[in-house]
């Protein structure tokens, strides 16, 4: 494989793209290595974890047919060594490939491309729905704070995205919070439900731009294909039965409260500060006219905030983990929010005033 004269970016950028998936340490030492290969006039660069795998395609001509294996972090380290404006020349024969860049000469090791596993697309394709990248990134974005992440539930160490007629929702839950966002997709879709893994879901929160270039997600047997770009990942999708999420959601509360959403994150986030390390728990105390934020520790320590809210009715004391409640309030990007309350053991309800397209569902703590 040759690659004459080419600008650095030219192969950083596409590396950059694939190398996130990279595993440092697996039983499989070319999973640590990128799939570098010419076709179509262009050079295809791919890594793969066996689960999930991202192929960027890069405008750099050379021979068709001519492919190798490089280590993905090397080769990505090395190119962000050198200047910005090198010019590189790469040589890649038998087990060695050699980059060079004006003075500057580097020989890494290779592995035959022949030996690079690859996942095989799904012949099956089950629906196909296209929208900008930014409204995905969004919708991700609204979920994916939510996910568990070691839990022995597998299915809840993923997000569900549910395709239902001409909308696309995202839910991801850890048995102690849910978070749910809705979009509007045009196209009559028939109803599906997949379960992406969390390392898929992270990664294309990376991958996506905040532009209206499209992306488009194809569903297919046991797979999600997302094109967009230079860029088309493929992830397995996690077989399991994720939980009736609508059975979850309070549709029943009495107490609401509107509030300004920088307001009470800036007050959550001073008392956080006074917070049990280890239990990281909040009492909210809701009055006439007031809502009070109380923080204490083991050192006896003790933070209160108290805030005016348009709140007239019966009064509640009631706890949760802190953390649950920045998450959401960090990742809104609403002016305002409505905190909807049952009693002291019920779940509370976060959503946006006038809109019907987020709920966070969030369990109380005993403090």
């Amino acid at each position: 494989m040759q690659l004459k004269q080419i600008a650095r970016d030219a192969l950083l950028k596409p590396l950059q793209a694939v190398s996130g998936i990279v595993e440092r340490r697996h039983t499989l030492p070319i999973l640590a290595n990128v799939l570098l290969e010419q076709k179509d006039g262009a050079l295809h660069v791919t890594a793969t974890d066996l689960e999930m795998q991202i192929t960027a395609v890069a405008d750099l001509a050379g021979k068709d047919g001519q492919a190798t294996t490089v280590a993905a972090r090397k080769l990505q380290d090395l190119l962000r060594a050198l200047p910005d404006d090198a010019t590189l020349n790469v040589d890649a024969t038998g087990s060695k490939m050699t980059v060079r860049a004006g003075r500057s000469r580097f020989n890494l090791q290779t592995m035959a491309a022949g030996d690079y596993p690859r996942i095989s697309l799904g012949t099956e394709q089950l629906q196909t729905l296209a929208l900008p990248q930014k409204d995905l990134r969004a919708l991700l974005r609204l979920a994916e704070f939510a996910m568990a992440q070691q839990d022995i539930r597998y299915y809840l160490n993923g997000m569900l995205l549910v395709i239902d007629q001409d909308s696309l929702q995202a839910v991801a839950t850890d048995g102690h919070r849910l978070s749910w966002a809705s979009l509007a997709v045009p196209g009559g879709f028939t109803r599906q439900e997949v379960i992406l893994p969390r390392k898929t879901v992270l990664e294309l929160g990376k991958l996506l731009g905040d532009v209206e270039d499209p992306v488009t997600i194809d569903v297919l047997a046991n797979q999600v294909r997302f094109r967009f770009g230079n860029v088309e990942l493929v992830s397995k999708v996690v077989d399991g039965k994720f939980p009736d999420y609508n059975r979850v959601i309070p549709t029943t509360h009495g107490r609401f409260v509107e509030i300004d959403r920088l307001a009470l994150l800036s007050a959550l986030q001073r008392a956080a500060i006074l917070s049990n390390e280890k239990f990281r728990g909040v009492r909210l105390v809701l009055s006439d006219g007031t809502l009070r934020i109380i923080c204490t520790n083991a050192e006896q320590e003790e933070a209160e905030e108290e805030l005016e809210v348009g709140y007239r009715g019966e009064g509640l004391d009631i706890g949760f983990n802190i953390t649950y409640l920045l998450d959401v309030l960090q990742n809104l990007s609403a002016e305002r929010v409505q905190l909807a309350f049952g009693d002291a053991n019920s779940s509370a309800l976060v959503t946006m005033p006038g809109r019907d397209d987020y709920k966070y569902v969030v369990m109380p703590m005993r403090i």
